[in-house]
């Protein structure tokens, strides 16, 4: 895997985990609101049914007290008017316990929790209880109205505390079905915290696990890019120092790998470069050596020539062997140099490779922290988010407030409304809280990312600095490749000289009358000869010196 990949993967591993902890946290907060919204409806809507009852049975007995007060008045038409309001009653209240009954049987099979289920099946049960009192409250009406309708006046009042007690009966069982929803309202907003907290408690372990898996990935990525680096600059460094003993190990199919052979092709080279230059000043030393001899015999063979003429034959001869001999090697010196001066040009070509993919791994580091900028910028647009559902909670906050002066306005009948304004209260201080956590994980987020932007900026530092020290390097090779190029220039030279030290025994073998005057150009040839011979010894020397600066 390259590391380019690398680095996106480890990128994208993070972007996908805060993308599922954010999808999971909307979800646990979804749960949340569809938990608190089936109890907070459910509890409103019992208790919206048990008001209609109380009401509906308050009307009733207001319509039956009326009955009674006609019939003992003589009043027929308010009778009539008594007895419809008070069938009209009764038949409310009898309906609204029997939908309130099915509906907490309904509500016992689907409960949030084995509490709440339990007491459901408890107000089923008194509300049973209730809807048999009512209907044996309906059939001592019904008994009344008979005796009424018979003008039976003591068959009226003889009826009445049957009728008193069954509506007792009725009115404490509708009582106990309110106790028991106002216990499964304290229940349900236990629930309701209940499942708050466990959200809570898993978006906080799973934003604790999203921190573990970055920290993991950011220790991956360090490991697999950071380190190899290091080696490579402790490698060049060695190089720098003139060890060309040594290799490189990280040698894989990533860009770190082929860096990692490229530098070992590099080293190579200068390997070779520098056997090649080693040897190479030591065939110039000898052959310096043979020619500073060379020029000390033609000075002894001059000074014999103008003692005896009859030597100035084989003088010449050995001259001309001694000439010839010169030109072959230093014309072999000359074939090596050139070679040595192709193998540093191969090398600073691999130097050059080396230095552009130190710049794409900048490059890369680069947008790597482009990357992560961005990712900040949308952390701050959730922030924006929080801000605004913030914002919301406080207006509910204020609203439930309003609800609640309301509901202490209106007394009695606002009761139940308080109730609802406190849930409200509650929420708004819920959902308050938990924007300040949320707040709270983004301003981590955000912290973690910062310190992504820092490691990244550092490791673009280092990348530059390993692009100084390959520079240095490429400028340490071209130095040696114009030494190079200056030593064939040298060699040349040595060719030349020996060249026009042949002309001039070919001029002293065709001149052997004018001895005297051709001993003397000779003599000055020698000396001029032997200084050039000085000169390069000390020039094999210096090159001897350069290349024992390398260790093989």
């Amino acid at each position: 895997m390259s590391v380019s990949t690398r680095i996106a993967a480890g990128f994208a591993a993070l972007t996908a985990i805060l993308l599922a902890l954010g999808v999971y946290a909307l979800v646990q907060i979804g749960d949340v609101r569809t938990t608190v919204d089936m109890i907070v409806e459910r509890d409103l809507a019992s208790m919206e049914a048990l008001n209609r009852v109380d009401h509906a049975l308050s009307r009733k007995v207001e319509y039956r007290s009326a009955l009674v007060q006609s019939f003992l008045t003589g009043n027929t038409a308010g009778v009539r008017e008594a007895t419809t309001g008070w069938r009209a009653a009764i038949d409310e209240a009898q309906r609204g316990i029997a939908e309130q009954g099915r509906a907490a049987e309904a509500y016992r099979a689907s409960a949030v929790t084995g509490t709440r289920s339990e007491l459901w099946a408890r107000m089923v049960r008194q509300l049973a209880d209730a809807e048999r009192a009512l209907a044996q409250t309906r059939a001592d009406v019904d008994t009344q109205l008979t005796a009424i309708a018979n003008g039976d006046r003591a068959g009226v009042l003889a009826v009445e505390p049957d009728i008193v007690r069954d509506h007792a009966s009725t009115v404490t069982r509708v009582s106990q079905a309110r106790e028991t929803l106002n216990v499964a309202i304290e229940k349900g907003r236990d629930a309701t915290r209940d499942v708050y907290n466990a959200s809570r408690l898993s978006i906080t372990l799973g934003l604790l696990l999203a921190i573990l898996i970055a920290v993991a990935v950011a220790v991956a990525i360090r490991r697999s890019i950071v380190r190899p680096l290091d080696n490579f600059m402790r490698f060049v460094g060695r190089i720098g120092e003139g060890d060309l003993s040594t290799t490189t190990d990280a040698t894989g199919q990533d860009e770190l790998g082929r860096l990692g052979r490229t530098l070992n092709d590099m080293v190579g080279g200068l390997r070779t470069i520098a056997t090649q230059n080693r040897a190479a000043t030591n065939d110039l030393n000898a052959a310096t050596t043979e020619i500073r001899a060379s020029t000390q015999e033609q000075a002894a063979s001059v000074e014999e020539q103008l003692a005896a003429v009859q030597e100035t034959a084989a003088t010449v001869d050995q001259i001309t062997h001694s000439g010839a001999q010169i030109t072959r090697r230093a014309q072999e010196v000359i074939a090596q140099a050139q070679a040595t001066a192709q193998v540093s040009d191969a090398g600073l070509s691999a130097v050059g490779d080396t230095a552009r993919a130190m710049d794409a791994i900048r490059e890369q580091a680069e947008a790597v922290a482009t990357n992560i900028v961005a990712l900040s910028e949308k952390t701050q647009a959730i922030g924006d988010i929080i801000a605004t559902v913030n914002d919301v909670s406080e207006r509910s906050h204020l609203l439930a407030l309003n609800a609640s002066i309301e509901a202490a306005a209106a007394g009695e009948q606002g009761r139940s409304f308080a109730i609802v304004a406190s849930e409200m209260k509650l929420l708004a201080d819920q959902a308050k809280g938990a924007t300040r956590n949320v707040r709270s994980i983004l301003g981590d987020i955000q912290r973690g990312i910062n310190s992504s932007v820092m490691l990244t900026e550092e490791a673009v530092k280092r990348v530059a600095s390993g692009k100084e020290r390959t520079d240095a390097g490429h400028a340490a090779i071209e130095e040696l490749a114009a030494r190079v190029q200056e030593n064939v220039q040298t060699f040349q030279q040595i060719v030349a000289s020996t060249n026009q030290q042949q002309i001039g025994i070919e001029q002293v073998t065709i001149a052997l009358q004018n001895i005297r005057e051709a001993s003397q150009q000779t003599a000055a040839s020698t000396r001029q000869l032997d200084q050039a011979a000085s000169d390069l010894g000390e020039l094999s020397r210096a090159l001897v010196g350069l290349t024992e600066r390398y260790r093989l």
